[in-house]
């Protein structure tokens, strides 16, 4: 399961990392209490172990046990935390993400394309496609009799692209981000292929959904991104985005409730600041507001013809485009090895990890079959 160990942890702690309402709302999570992976629920400041109702989220989710009355009282969150591990707080769900749902990262998206992953020629064709569409993609609706038409004259100025598909017509981008147990939490290491020469985050709202389809929560997450690999080809999709330590999630889920429910998912304003060991900062947002489908469209698409009978995480997709030069004119941004990714929201807290290669993160050793002798061995698993 992923671990860091105490020396290689981000001075950040979770007190400066929970939203600014945590003490009235519902969070929901895992820790590693010293045995093993535990599913938590924090409600009124108070962690409660909730394996006495379900021993996995995945199940205390699917089953709707999400009253912290049938779990039992730890304490004080900072407390509890202080002596165990925080991890990701999802397992046996799949994750999934939706991609090119904002326009700006649809025209991006076009642009990784037509350079073929070279950052050096992005900024040209960027102003080349920018002149011919200006902002006509933010008033889009995707699927209507408009986007039809502006696919048509695209089409006409040889402009169009298996992106512009996506964003505009009638179905979505809907894709497998990374296998269940596979992501990472606040304070975790995240990876970037050491082959890659052009990559970025991605700051992005998450959707936790039952096996029925019912959303129930959300989170910060990160759809850490290979510009170069997906610009090369889309079918490199793969490379581009299911890599180790290259899902980031947290640091807690917090459950819809009367004080926060889906229409703050929809208003929601997600920060970005990435801060490098050589003194470069960027400092992005994305806003949920411009997004071009609905949430809850994109979770109907996601099951439109499949089961998750564990449920799944869907990440939303992000308006963040980053083209702040970093080193040479003209070839915008990438990670180096040592920046520090900050993502956040008042209703939702902050995400923050540390950029490592994918091979020098912490490796992916604790799976399904891992998961299952653990809780076998803690009395966990009933009929």
């Amino acid at each position: 399961m992923p671990f860091v160990p105490e020396e290689d942890r981000l001075t950040d702690t979770l007190d400066t990392a929970l939203p600014d309402d945590w003490k009235e709302a519902t969070l929901l999570g895992r820790l590693d209490l010293g045995d093993g992976p535990t599913p938590i629920l924090v409600a009124g400041g108070i962690v409660h172990d909730m394996t006495p109702a379900a021993p996995t989220v995945a199940e205390l989710v699917a089953t709707g046990a999400t009253d912290p009355a049938r779990g039992r009282a730890l304490g004080p969150l900072l407390d509890v935390v202080a002596d165990a591990a925080l991890l990701s707080p999802v397992d046996l769900q799949c994750i999934k993400a939706a991609g090119v749902t904002f326009a700006v990262s649809a025209l991006e998206r076009v642009i990784e394309e037509r350079a073929r992953g070279d950052a050096a020629a992005a900024a040209d064709v960027r102003t080349r496609l920018e002149a011919q569409m200006g902002g006509s993609l933010r008033a889009v609706v995707p699927g209507s009799s408009e986007a039809a038409r502006l696919k048509q004259a695209l089409i006409d100025d040889n402009l169009w692209s298996q992106y512009l598909e996506v964003a505009i017509g009638p179905d979505a981008e809907i894709f497998t981000k990374g296998p269940p147990l596979s992501s990472v939490g606040f304070g975790a290491e995240i990876g970037v292929r050491s082959d890659s020469t052009w990559n970025n985050p991605e700051p992005e709202v998450v959707l936790l959904v039952t096996p029925d389809g019912v959303p129930v929560g959300a989170a910060l997450g990160n759809d850490v991104n290979l510009r170069d690999f997906e610009g090369r080809s889309a079918l490199l999709l793969g490379k581009a985005k299911d890599n180790n330590a290259s899902t980031a999630l947290g640091p807690f889920v917090r459950l819809f409730d009367d004080r926060y429910t889906m229409d703050d998912v929809r208003d929601a304003q997600i920060t970005l600041r990435i801060e490098g060991e050589d003194g470069y900062v960027l400092n992005g947002a994305s806003s949920m507001r411009e997004i071009s489908r609905d949430p809850t469209d994109l979770v109907r698409q996601a099951l439109s013809q499949h089961q998750y009978p564990d449920g799944f995480v869907l990440y939303l997709g992000t308006l963040f485009a980053p083209v702040q030069d970093r080193d040479e004119p003209g070839r915008g941004f990438t990670h180096k090895v040592g920046d520090r990714v900050i993502i956040s929201n008042p209703r939702l807290g902050r995400l923050v990890n540390r950029v490592v290669t994918c091979d020098k993160a912490a490796p992916w050793t604790f799976g399904t079959t891992a998961l299952i002798r653990n809780l076998a061995a803690r009395g966990l698993l009933t009929a």
